[in-house]
């Protein structure tokens, strides 16, 4: 069977070159990719991936960290940066946390990663000081996803969480709604990561625009996710005198707060208003506002990020310098679940 080894002797380089030609990565000039292209089809040799890593001395792979892959977002980016990778000739490692602070010491510190992968991306992972220490003694390029932390030569893809919570309330406050809830993630949660903090502030900044004070007994605290809604909003109900709004942080927990007002005889809109952040893939069929986030943009764009200079591109009009985060818009989705208060 024809070697890897065959191709580079006949076309006269060495076996990372006939690795790189055969990739098709620009590093290689036109003639010499000629040449071994010649030689390999006179031999009539089959690439093999693995082969083909092992010569360049990478491993083709790259590992991709997040909190719980069960949630909505977390799962949309993983599947649209694993299709990045897999045209790019990549195999994507995931390490799903699990909501656990052991599993994030264990894929962070414990030296899990050296020499299986050739580059990390954290989505929404919480970072301390000694992560990014960790971190940089891989000496692997990374890129973060939604993520409040600065790691060092790392760029960085997200969303202005705090100018989607400033346009989810505002557009809550233009309907005339002045007595606006917020439910938000609960700091406690093992791998609490910053974007629910940012989009209270967001939230409590738009407040503050109209004239309002933020009362900390429309603000509840929970888990990320629907049942954390729904108890978020059950506790709201209990404390008398419900709001006319709520703004919940992401969709998962407006789903949640639907729910609860259901249960408890509330129609929405008629009786309170309700939105999200995020535009989740249900939103649509339970008519929920929201302010949309491109979840499938953000993986896609992160891994395109970290594997340009892998594979020699660099200078793309796209492209983030190390340490500039990558902002993308998002937008304001309006369906039946928010209505004027007059409407109340």
């Amino acid at each position: 069977m024809t070697k890897i080894d065959d191709v580079a002797r006949l076309a006269g380089v060495s076996t990372a070159t006939v690795s790189r030609a055969l990739r098709g990565l620009p590093t290689v000039s036109a003639a010499t990719r000629s040449r071994v292209l010649a030689a390999a089809e006179q031999l009539q040799y089959a690439v093999s991936p693995s082969a083909s890593r092992l010569a360049g001395g990478r491993t083709g792979t790259v590992a991709v960290v997040v909190p719980r892959i069960t949630r909505w977002f977390f799962g949309v980016v993983v599947e649209a940066a694993e299709d990045f990778f897999h045209r790019a000739g990549y195999d994507l490692l995931l390490h799903n946390l699990g909501g656990r602070e052991q599993n994030r010491q264990r894929v962070l510190h414990a030296a899990h990663l050296h020499k299986r992968v050739d580059a990390i991306m954290l989505v929404a992972t919480p970072l301390r000081a000694t992560d990014v220490t960790a971190l940089a003694a891989l000496d692997l390029p990374g890129v973060t996803i939604s993520s409040g932390t600065t790691v060092p030569g790392w760029p960085c893809v997200r969303i202005d969480d705090v100018a989607a919570a400033r346009t989810a309330t505002r557009h809550l406050l233009d309907l005339g709604h002045r007595r606006i809830a917020h439910i938000s993630g609960d700091p406690d949660d093992e791998l609490a990561f910053s974007a629910h903090l940012d989009r209270r502030r967001g939230h409590q900044e738009a407040l503050r625009a109209a004239g309002l004070q933020p009362d900390p007994s429309l603000d509840v605290e929970s888990s990320f996710d629907i049942a954390g809604g729904t108890r978020a909003t059950e506790e709201l109900l209990r404390r008398g005198d419900p709001p006319t709004a709520i703004f919940a942080a992401c969709d998962e927990m407006a789903m949640g707060a639907l729910t609860a007002l259901r249960d408890a005889g509330l129609r929405v809109p008629q009786d309170v208003s309700v939105i999200g952040i995020d535009d989740h893939a249900l939103a649509g069929v339970l008519g929920l506002s929201t302010i949309a986030q491109p979840a499938v943009e953000q993986g896609r764009l992160a891994a395109q990020l970290l594997l340009d200079p892998l594979c020699g591109r660099v200078g793309k009009p796209d492209a983030a310098k190390p340490d500039s985060p990558v902002i993308l818009n998002t937008r304001l989705v309006v369906r039946d679940s928010t209505a004027p208060v007059r409407a109340h």
